[in-house]
């Protein structure tokens, strides 16, 4: 493949459960749903009440506007970030000091007004991070900055066809990084090396669609069922399950576009709980649940409720306890029960002209979602109550991050650290 640079290095064990595990363990975010994957931060109390100077730990200043979600292991964030004509990955420590910087392709700039080159966030097993840029740019490098490899995937395999910006993350099995490519034209799942970046495996993934539906941004989910990795993606008017080996279609469901319409493109991701998926879809009007396993065409036998009418298109849901959240597009949070999909409670949030691109985050006894502008609503989930709305009075696409008592959160101008 183009430009890799053939650094080969152990990089040890990391099967998809023990990086969540040892996460949890170690208090850590290796992804940008958080230490289980699902938008719910470790045990602990975090701050929920902040201004631009209130509870401020420390502020980093960056380059410009970037959507991704930082990445958490130990000491070290990682983030994301254009600058000029680069795509540029951050260390920092939590003290807020630079560690180091490093640098893989040139940026390719975004077209909504909430996107940017750097929508994917990073991922990591605790020894080395795996990044990916809207540029097709695409790597690895150790935790002390050295790029250890290399690719661009679009002078691979062909270009991105997306109306908007990629916004797909990087997923880790327990012996590849996989990427997720659901586009207008050839589709695919690819898998790669973690220390080399050879292509292990490439599966297409391409399904006959009304216009636009066979575009995603969403980011697949990796589980193990029966003994076996699999890996579960959402697009393209269906679900679908591939062995994490070869990236073979084990299972499917569908059903998610039953009157065939067009310009359904996906980006709130889905969410598993409990062996039970949930799927948002139609531009945001629906959620199905489906029960995870079988082989074949599962959408009857697999499809356990359809809620309708919940308007929640960008952000993705959280789950905790027997329930699902979500944060929709006009400004509410609603709390759903998972085995019957009744609404149980939901709480307004203040009205605005913005809308809602960042994830919600569970941490402690509270609910977080920020808002375009920057400012985070906090909700208590024993009252139903909003506790507090913090503004940071900047543009917003990433969701927070909770570690160590504290929240990241990243604007369109810097990384705030808030702690009490």
């Amino acid at each position: 493949m183009k430009k890799r640079l053939a650094i080969l290095l152990i990089l040890g064990f990391s099967a998809t459960l023990w990086v969540a595990t040892h996460a949890q363990a170690n208090n850590n975010w290796p992804n940008w749903r958080g230490p289980s994957f699902n938008g719910v931060a470790d045990a602990g109390t975090y701050p929920t009440e902040w201004t631009q100077d209130k509870n401020v730990k420390w502020k980093i200043e960056l380059p410009a506007f970037g959507s991704s979600t930082p990445a958490v292991w130990g000491d070290k964030i990682f983030v994301t970030s254009p600058r000029g004509e680069e795509n540029v990955i951050f260390c920092f420590d939590l003290k807020g000091d630079k560690q180091w910087e490093a640098k893989i392709g040139n940026q390719r700039a975004g077209k909504h007004k909430m996107g940017s080159g750097s929508n994917p966030s990073p991922v990591t097993d605790g020894k080395h991070l795996w990044v990916y840029f809207k540029s097709g740019d695409f790597g690895c490098l150790d935790f002390d900055g050295k790029v250890v490899w290399s690719t661009n995937l679009q002078s691979e395999f062909g270009d991105d066809t997306l109306w908007w910006d990629l916004g797909t993350s990087p997923v880790l099995t327990e012996k590849h990084v996989v990427i997720a490519c659901m586009q207008d034209g050839p589709s695919y799942l690819a898998a790669f090396g973690k220390a080399d970046g050879e292509l292990a495996w490439k599966h297409d993934r391409t399904f006959e669609v009304p216009k636009e539906n066979d575009q995603s941004y969403t980011t697949p989910i990796v589980t193990m069922r029966d003994g076996k990795e699999e890996i579960i993606v959402l697009g393209a008017d269906v679900v679908t399950g591939h062995s994490a080996v070869d990236g073979k279609q084990t299972w499917k469901v569908g059903g998610l576009n039953p009157k065939n319409a067009g310009y359904w493109r996906s980006i709130s991701s889905p969410v598993l709980d409990n062996g039970i998926l949930y799927a948002p879809y139609a531009r945001g009007k629906t959620i199905t649940a489906i029960k995870i396993g079988g082989t074949g065409d599962q959408t009857k036998e697999s499809t356990l409720w359809v809620k309708d009418g919940i308007s929640i298109d960008v952000p993705t849901p959280t789950v905790k306890d027997g329930k699902l959240y979500i944060c929709n597009d006009k400004g509410a949070i609603e709390c759903i029960d998972q085995k019957s999909g009744d609404t149980v409670w939901k709480t307004e949030l203040k009205k605005s002209r913005g809308k809602f691109y960042a994830s919600p985050i569970i941490a402690g006894d509270h609910i977080y979602s920020t808002r375009e502008d920057g400012v985070t609503f906090v909700v208590n989930l024993k009252t139903k109550k909003v506790v507090s709305e913090n503004d940071l009075g900047a543009k917003t696409a990433a969701s927070p991050v909770f570690v160590n008592g504290m929240a990241l959160i990243r604007t369109a101008e810097a990384l705030y650290c808030i702690g009490q």
